[in-house]
C-alpha cells in the first residue's frame, strides 16, 4: 500500500494542464467504472441460471422466482407469478429451505385469518 501511495504522493495535479486534468479525469472514472464491473460480476457468480432467489420490490415486499439470464449489470429473474425482473444482483439472495417455508407460512396464516 505504501507503493500505491507513493505514485500517488508523485502526482502534482497543481502543475498538470487543463487538458491533462481532463485526460487524468476520464482515466479515473474509467477505472471505476471498472472495478464496479468486476464487483456486480462477482457478486453476480455467486448465483447461478436456475437457482432459487428473492428480493424485495420497491413496496418491500419479497419476491420469489428462478435466475433466468445474466446481463451486463443485473440479472434476470423469472418470478413465481410469471413476470420478468432485471435486477442487481447485489440485492438477490438465495432461497433456503428455511427463508422459503417461512415465506409459504406466512401466505397461509394471512388465508386462515381471512377465512375468520
Amino acid at each position: 500500500m505504501d507503493k500505491n501511495a507513493n505514485a500517488i504522493a508523485e502526482i502534482d495535479i497543481d502543475r498538470l494542464t487543463e487538458s491533462e486534468l481532463i485526460d487524468l479525469n476520464h482515466r479515473i472514472v474509467e477505472r471505476l467504472r471498472f472495478l464496479d464491473q468486476m464487483r456486480a460480476h462477482g457478486t453476480m457468480m455467486k448465483f447461478r441460471r436456475g437457482e432459487r432467489v428473492r428480493f424485495r420490490d420497491k413496496r418491500g415486499e419479497w419476491v420469489y422466482g428462478a435466475l433466468a439470464k445474466y446481463n451486463q449489470k443485473t440479472v434476470a429473474v423469472i418470478s413465481d407469478h410469471g413476470q420478468q425482473w432485471n435486477v442487481s444482483p447485489g440485492f438477490l439472495e438465495s432461497v433456503t429451505a428455511d427463508n422459503e417455508s417461512a415465506a409459504d407460512k406466512n401466505v397461509i396464516e394471512i388465508a386462515a385469518a381471512r377465512k375468520k
